[in-house]
C-alpha cells in the first residue's frame, strides 16, 4: 500500500534531520526534545496541520525573541537549490514549517525587513509561497516591494516566489485580500524568465486570474506576443496553459489565441466506454470525431465521480489536440487507471461519468461502474 503523501513528507526521520541541524547551528537546541515532541503528535495531524505543529514546537525551543530565533532558523538550512537549473529541485516539504514560523512570530513592522529576508532565504530551499501570503494581507506595499526587487533576483525559486506565493487561488494557501491585478507589473516581468519553473507558475497564476477577469487574461498574453520578449516555443507554452480554463469553457478568444480557428463545425461521431470496470483496473475508452471541413480540435474529458458525502466531482484531463482532415473520421484513445487510493482524490465503488469536450463544447455523459 502507498505511504500517505504526510508521512513520506513528514516523519521522525525528516524531523530529526532538521533536529540536528538546528542543533549544529544552536547548541542549546533540544534536538531530541524536539523530535520527540514533533513526532508524538504526528499520526493525529493532516499535511498542513503538521507544518503549524513544528513551527510550534520550534517556537517552544528556539531563542525567545524573533530576531534571533530566526538567525539561529537560517543558519541552519542547507544549501540552496542549484540556481542554474531550469526547472525541478522543487525542494523539501519539512522546511515549510520554517516559513510558518516567520509568518507566524515575525509578520510585524517591528520584523518586517528581517522576516522577509529570512523567506526569501527559506524559499530557496522550500517554497515560502504559502507564509509570503501573511504579509501580502498585512504589509502589502512593504511586501510587493520585496517581491517587485526579487522578480529579477539570480535564484529561481526566488523569482518563483513572486509569481506563485501572489497567485489568486493558491492551492491550500490562505486568501489574498489585496487587488489580485496588482501582481501583473509582476508577471509582466517573470513571463520573459528563462526557467520553466518560473514560467509554468506564471502560466498558473494567468490561469487563476482568467477565472474571473477572462478579458484581462486575453490582453495581457496579446501584450506579452507583441513585446516579444519570451522565446516563441515557451510563450506558446504559457498561452497554452494559462488559457486551459477558458479553453476548456470554449471561449472563442481563448480558443483563437491557442490557434483554433472560431465556428468550427465537429461532429462527436462515438464514444466507447465499457459498461463497468473493477476498482483498481483501467478505464478503456475511445473517442471519434470528424469535421466536413479541415479543422483542429482540443479534446478533453471529465470525470464525474461519487464523493463521500453523496455529491458527485467533475474533473477534467486533456485528452489531444489534433488535426481533422475534412471527412475523415479521427479516433483517440485513453487508458485511465482507476486506483482506489491516490494522494489527490479517492475512487469509489459506484456509478461514474465520462464526459466528452470538444473545443470547449460538451457532449451528455456517459455512465458506467466501478466495481470493487
Amino acid at each position: 500500500m502507498t505511504q500517505p503523501l504526510k508521512d513520506q513528507l513528514f516523519n521522525r526521520e525528516k524531523v530529526a534531520g532538521v533536529a540536528a541541524e538546528i542543533f549544529a547551528a544552536h547548541d542549546a537546541f533540544d534536538a531530541n526534545g524536539f523530535t520527540d515532541a514533533v513526532v508524538a503528535r504526528l499520526p493525529d495531524l493532516e499535511l498542513k496541520q503538521r507544518i503549524s505543529w513544528i513551527a510550534t514546537c520550534l517556537r517552544e525551543r528556539l531563542p525567545a525573541d524573533f530576531p534571533d530565533a530566526v538567525r539561529v532558523l537560517v543558519d541552519a538550512l542547507p544549501e540552496p537549490a542549484d540556481p542554474t537549473l531550469g526547472d525541478g529541485d522543487f525542494g523539501d516539504f519539512i522546511y515549510a514549517s520554517y516559513g510558518e514560523f516567520v509568518a507566524a512570530y515575525g509578520c510585524s513592522s517591528e520584523h518586517l525587513e528581517l522576516a522577509l529576508d529570512a523567506l526569501r532565504q527559506i524559499t530557496t530551499r522550500f517554497s515560502a509561497e504559502y507564509a509570503i501570503r501573511s504579509f501580502l494581507n498585512q504589509f502589502p506595499d512593504d511586501t510587493y516591494a520585496a517581491l517587485e526587487r526579487w522578480s529579477r533576483d539570480e535564484h529561481y525559486h526566488v523569482r518563483r516566489l513572486c509569481s506563485e506565493g501572489t497567485r489568486p487561488r493558491l492551492p491550500w494557501g490562505q486568501g489574498i485580500t489585496t487587488d489580485p491585478l496588482r501582481a501583473v507589473r509582476l508577471l509582466d516581468e517573470l513571463h520573459a524568465d528563462p526557467t520553466r519553473f518560473v514560467t509554468r507558475s506564471v502560466a498558473n497564476h494567468v490561469n487563476d486570474l482568467a477565472k474571473t477577469d477572462p478579458d484581462l487574461v486575453l490582453e495581457t498574453l496579446r501584450r506579452w506576443q507583441g513585446k516579444g520578449r519570451q522565446e516563441p516555443r515557451e510563450l506558446a507554452f504559457i498561452v497554452r496553459h494559462a488559457t486551459r480554463t477558458l479553453v476548456k469553457a470554449g471561449h472563442p478568444g481563448a480558443l483563437e489565441l491557442v490557434g483554433i480557428a472560431p465556428g468550427q463545425t465537429i461532429e462527436l461521431v462515438e464514444v466507447d466506454v465499457p459498461a463497468s470496470v473493477a476498482l483498481g483496473e483501467s478505464l478503456d475508452f475511445r473517442v471519434q470525431i470528424r469535421s466536413p471541413h479541415d479543422a483542429e480540435a482540443i479534446v478533453d474529458y471529465a470525470m464525474h465521480s461519487p464523493r463521500a458525502d453523496g455529491r458527485n466531482s467533475r474533473k477534467v484531463f486533456k485528452l489531444a489536440r489534433t488535426a481533422l482532415p475534412a471527412g475523415e473520421t479521427v479516433t483517440l484513445t485513453k487508458s485511465r487507471l482507476l486506483r482506489q487510493n491516490m494522494t489527490t482524490r479517492t475512487i469509489r465503488p459506484g456509478t461514474h461519468g465520462l464526459e466528452v469536450i470538444v473545443n470547449g463544447h460538451s457532449h451528455p455523459v456517459r455512465e458506467f461502474s466501478v466495481i470493487a
